[in-house]
């Protein structure tokens, strides 16, 4: 880049490394010419899914959230793997695991870094239309999680009274009210 807001970047390492993500630690320069060390999360790219049924709910899932220490409702997200060439192939395993419900047609809505400033995550957002129960869920070991449906109204109206805690979900949720187009 010719940006002269760029930092090079003289040596990057993992400084830690569990299940879930990893701590990074890049030697950079700055534009000044000063050096220093700078740590962020790297988490790589996951998907984000709206499922919506042929009714026009949204299947939504609650689960238990350690961080913040209380169950939170959210809609599906998950990790894209090393075989999904396409983040649009990651939405109906994603789905089918943690929910049990399998898509009909899968549009994206939009993607975001949703906190660039300390880590790499990337969100891709897709809606899933026509989901269906057709599915079993295929949980991991540390994933215990319940599912219902709700009206996408009761989403917004969640959003709007400080209901809606988990932030990939109010930002699925609220994209989709403003430019997602017809439930």
């Amino acid at each position: 880049m010719t940006d002269d807001l760029v930092w090079e970047t003289l040596d990057s390492r993992t400084s830690y490394t569990c299940e879930g993500f990893d701590v990074v630690t890049d030697t950079v320069r700055f534009p000044s010419g000063e050096e220093a060390e700078f740590d962020y999360l790297s988490e790589g790219q996951s998907v984000v899914v709206l499922p919506l049924t042929g009714e026009g709910d949204v299947v939504v899932i609650e689960e238990w959230r350690q961080p913040v220490g209380r169950v939170n409702r959210a809609v599906p997200a998950g990790s894209i793997e090393s075989a999904d060439a396409d983040p649009a192939n990651c939405v109906a395993r994603e789905l089918e695991e943690e929910t049990g419900y399998r898509p009909g047609a899968v549009e994206h809505l939009t993607t975001v870094e949703p906190a660039n400033g300390f880590a790499d995550a990337v969100f891709h957002y897709f809606v899933a239309r026509d989901c269906e129960p057709t599915g079993e869920q295929d949980l991991d070991y540390n994933e215990d999680i319940r599912v219902e449906t709700t009206a996408f109204d009761a989403l917004v109206d969640a959003a709007r009274e400080d209901d809606l805690r988990d932030g990939r979900s109010m930002l699925a949720v609220l994209y989709f009210e403003l430019f997602g187009g017809e439930q």
